[in-house]
């Protein structure tokens, strides 16, 4: 499975990376959150369905 992250629709919550922190992690400079291994975990798909604004994608 393969993840994205729309970063202009991020508001840096953090719920992605507290969820999934193998594949998302929070960018302090930019404040919003980043994907650190695109070829993602199984936990990517719960962050996906927690993020407030919808803004991670996952493709199998």
């Amino acid at each position: 499975m393969k993840v994205e992250l729309d970063r202009d629709e991020c508001i840096g919550c953090g719920v992605c990376a507290q969820i999934c922190p193998e594949v998302f992690q929070l960018d302090e400079d930019a404040g919003k959150a980043k994907v650190v291994r695109s070829e993602g975990a199984e936990c990517a798909k719960e962050a996906a369905e927690s993020c407030p604004v919808g803004c991670i994608a996952i493709e199998e």
